[in-house]
């Protein structure tokens, strides 16, 4: 369940839509047609959302650092292609089995 924000507006729980209201936020920020105390609470609006989506990324950069552990529990430093990426999760997922 998503919970109430200000104004009646609902939180975003996914990295995607915390991107989207922020790109939103800024659009309105930059328009310069705001008055001081909107400005301000769509400021604090932006740090929020700035601050979920810190988190998701946290959350998915210790997802891919579980996922990249060697043998010996250490982490391997790699630049990943992301469609390669996607087939070694499917592939641990146990699709493409016969």
């Amino acid at each position: 369940m998503k919970k109430e924000g200000r104004g009646g507006r609902k939180k975003p729980e996914t990295f995607e839509a915390a991107l989207k209201r922020l790109e939103e936020i800024v659009q309105r920020m930059e328009s310069g047609d705001l008055a001081l105390e909107d400005s301000l609470g769509l400021f604090e609006e932006g740090v929020r959302l700035t601050r979920v989506c810190s988190q998701r990324l946290d959350e998915a950069e210790k997802k891919i650092a579980l996922l990249t552990r060697d043998e010996k529990g250490g982490v391997e430093a790699e630049t990943v292609d992301p469609d390669l990426f996607q087939q070694k999760i499917s592939h641990a997922d146990g699709e493409g089995e016969t």
